[in-house]
């Protein structure tokens, strides 16, 4: 059923194209920065990609197992879902299984981040990106840079032009695959296609625009200290333990853990860390709540996927739908 679909997402990349020597993004940023990686851009040295054959689709298919965090909201008399996504993941990952599979079936129109599909927004994103501030870093921090993208196989020459935010954003999605985890398997892209195939409504709850300003510092100044930061975290844990844990989570749907992210990512812990934190979840979801409330109340049956952390704490979408007068109910996917 899904094989076809699959090797369309292959053909189609869901990385960066070459310009010269600089890589311009395909795909908008928060979706994660992960789609900006590529397969493609591993040096000769490294171990290529495997793709899988044609018995992995077939056996991932037939065994998929339910991932992720899924609740049903409810008001005006009819359904719709919230489902917390993962943007970098394991290829067997990529397949719903029956609860999620079932709550697809309910619905008439997929809410994403981006639709990644959509080929203005494309364009938008390497026109945003382009207008970036180019923050000067300090001589020591791009050889942090440099270091980090040699031990991740990243020609360091593909992302020099890009902006600091991004350079580092990026980096952070190749620390997953020492453990099979891929930008290539990202369940946004995968929904995404399989909502087209479906010949459902397909909508962008943001713009990409929105996405590259929230992810730009405000300040040169904030520029060097967060990216100073990330690079001091992405040495920890021998630089890909943040983002193993985050993805096995996601694939256990270990609710209880994600839900207190804050006590373990190490993540939160100085003012810059904070205040970025807030940019890229709290305060996005209330216009994403606004969103999929304007769609639902319209008739629509929603299934809205968003990365899994926008689901959590005070300002998570569960609870804003709730103040919004929807009856809530979490689906407790088992806990493998």
């Amino acid at each position: 059923m899904y094989m076809k679909l699959i090797t369309k997402i292959f053909n189609l990349g869901v990385g960066g194209v070459s310009k010269g020597n600089r890589c311009i993004p395909r795909y908008p940023v928060a979706v994660l920065l992960s789609l900006l990686a590529s397969s493609g851009m591993a040096q000769q040295a490294c171990p290529p990609q495997i793709k899988p054959t044609a018995q992995k689709f077939e056996a991932a298919q037939k065994n998929a197992h339910d991932h992720g965090f899924l609740w049903r909201i409810s008001k005006d008399g009819h359904d719709s879902w919230l489902y917390g996504t993962i943007h970098i993941a394991k290829f067997e990952w990529m397949f719903p299984g029956p609860q999620v599979t079932q709550a697809l079936q309910e619905t008439d129109t997929m809410a994403l981040e981006l639709d990644v599909l959509d080929p203005s927004l494309q364009g938008n994103t390497a026109l945003g990106v382009q207008k970036m501030r180019r923050t000067r870093l300090p001589h020591a921090t791009v050889k942090r840079i440099r270091r980090l993208a040699e031990a991740l196989c990243v020609p360091y020459e593909r992302i020099a032009d890009m902006p600091p935010e991004l350079q580092v954003g990026m980096l952070e999605t190749y620390m997953g695959r020492a453990d099979g985890l891929e930008p290539e398997y990202a369940i946004d892209a995968f929904l995404a296609m399989l909502g087209h195939r479906e010949h459902k409504a397909v909508i962008s709850l943001e713009t990409p625009e929105f996405q590259l300003s929230q992810l730009q510092m405000a300040t040169s100044e904030e520029t060097v200290k967060m990216v100073q930061e990330d690079l001091d975290q992405l040495g920890k844990d021998n630089g890909h333990g943040y983002v193993e844990k985050l993805a096995r989570l996601w694939g256990d749907s270990d609710y209880d853990a994600m839900a207190n992210f804050e006590s373990w990512c190490n993540c939160m812990d100085t003012d810059i860390a904070r205040m970025t934190m807030k940019r890229m979840l709290d305060d996005r979801n209330p216009a994403m709540a606004d969103r999929i409330d304007k769609l639902h109340v319209s008739g629509k049956r929603v299934f809205a996927a968003v990365g899994s952390l926008h689901m959590f704490g005070a300002y998570g979408l569960p609870l804003l739908m709730e103040r919004r007068g929807y009856r809530v109910a979490r689906i407790a996917l088992p806990v493998r």
